[in-house]
């Protein structure tokens, strides 16, 4: 016996014009009619279950019966359970209805329309650059994350507990999260690479270290940490050249593997490389640290021609720093010889033509003056006979360039004698450089010279 009442079935029928029902019919159609009530609501507690709700719609049935490939009800699309009123018709006899909202049509006219929507666009734009969100109004704001962070979460989570609980968000300071998370393995290798490079009686694991910088794939999350490590070490040994001449050798290493992408970082790695190449007070041996500071130009050089694509103003900043420390005469020799082999290493036979040559007389004049010839400071002379080597390696580039010119084409084609070209020489660049320049026996370098400062 079906629990459908076989009375519905017979209303139905009478409904469509079929007057007499056999009784076997009518159990067969409450069969059936419980049957397929009973699969839809399967179906429809299946699609209930799966959105994590407690609560029965309508929407759980119309996609049970679309599943079912049975056509739709119409007129019951709601996100709400329906709720029904009872009417009693007679003792014994309720009658359940949907109630429904009266609307005043008044009202409803004399409303104001709302705002026409806009047009359907789509924008690009980044969410992060290699890790760091851009400030831009399409992403949210450091006070936005925070917020949105602080704010209870979850489905039973009631935003407004903080302000219930007397919490302002302007009086709360917030300690930013690590953003950077590294592994233990990372963490062991950072710590024994360091420990490495900075152990004065091994050399075996330093070159060790070193190679492993320079070739390992899988070190893109140290970047960071070995510029912050190279930086603390600079600044805070000054007077050791082992650990300044490891640091840069460090650099080295990081710049020469192929897998890292340091070139957001290389603002960070100059100002160490520019303290090794023309700080003031450097090592505690006054002639010890120039190898240091040529290391630190070598790779000041390669920096210009690796990034100076990518930042085009990296060699106009360094050469006009390195020829304000080369010009200055209350600087020590050590950092005016800074000066110079920076400006050779940022632009080459370049900078050697526009800026060093024009300057050269007022440098060996105004600078190195009478220090060539001092025999009471030993230090002092040795310094400037490394300026003037600097200054002579600088200028032979002229004559290794190309264009070398004679120098009688230097001076409007007209042969002079060699005390006559030593004279034009030293008006042009001074007497002690004019002297070094003829005793090389380089004749195409001094035509180049001649040919660039005579107009």
């Amino acid at each position: 016996m079906s629990v459908w009442n076989p009375d519905n079935i017979k209303d139905v029928a009478e409904s469509v014009g079929i007057t007499s029902l056999n009784d076997d019919v009518l159990q067969g159609l409450c069969s059936d009619i419980e049957y397929r009530v009973s699969q839809v609501l399967e179906e429809a507690l299946k699609f209930m279950r799966h959105s994590k709700r407690s609560t029965l719609s309508t929407q759980d049935i119309s996609q049970a019966l679309r599943v079912l490939d049975v056509e739709p009800l119409y007129g019951y699309e709601s996100t709400r359970p329906l709720r029904f009123g009872e009417a009693s018709i007679g003792p014994g006899q309720p009658l359940f209805y949907v109630e429904e909202e009266e609307l005043d049509f008044e009202k409803l006219i004399n409303a104001p329309l709302p705002k026409v929507p806009r047009e359907m666009s789509f924008t690009a734009h980044w969410l992060a650059i290699e890790g760091v969100q851009p400030a831009i109004p399409q992403n949210p704001t450091t006070a936005e994350s925070r917020t949105h962070e602080l704010m209870p979460k979850g489905p039973g989570a009631n935003p407004t507990l903080a302000a219930i609980g007397g919490s302002n968000d302007s009086n709360i300071t917030v300690k930013p999260l690590v953003k950077h998370v590294l592994s233990k393995e990372l963490q062991l290798y950072f710590g024994k690479v360091c420990s490495a490079l900075m152990d004065e009686g091994n050399d075996e694991y330093r070159v060790a270290a070193l190679a492993s910088i320079r070739s390992d794939p899988g070190l893109h999350q140290l970047v960071p940490y070995f510029v912050q490590y190279i930086a603390e070490k600079v600044t805070h040994n000054m007077k050791n050249l082992f650990v300044l001449t490891q640091a840069i050798h460090l650099t080295s290493a990081m710049l020469d593997n192929e897998s890292l992408y340091v070139d957001p970082y290389i603002a960070s790695l100059i100002p160490s490389i520019l303290t090794c190449l023309i700080g003031r007070h450097i090592g505690t041996n006054p002639l010890s640290h120039y190898p240091l500071r040529d290391l630190s130009a070598s790779l000041l050089s390669s920096i210009c021609k690796k990034y100076s694509k990518t930042s085009h103003t990296l060699r106009s900043r360094l050469a006009r720093t390195c020829l304000k420390h080369m010009l200055d005469p209350t600087k020590p020799f050590a950092v005016n010889y800074g000066g110079i082999i920076g400006l050779q290493a940022t632009g080459g036979e370049t900078v050697v033509r526009v800026l060093i040559l024009p300057s050269l007389k007022e440098f060996v004049e105004g600078i190195l003056g009478d220090a060539l010839l001092l025999e009471d400071s030993e230090v002092r002379r040795r310094e400037a006979e490394l300026i003037v080597g600097a200054l002579l390696k600088a200028l032979i580039q002229l004559d290794e360039v190309g264009g070398r010119v004679s120098i009688s084409q230097s001076m409007n084609g007209v042969s002079r004698g060699e005390e006559e070209v030593k004279d034009r020489l030293s008006e042009k660049i001074g007497g002690v450089m004019a002297e070094r320049i003829l005793a090389l026996g380089k004749p195409g370098l001094v035509g180049t010279i001649l040919e660039t400062l005579i107009p």
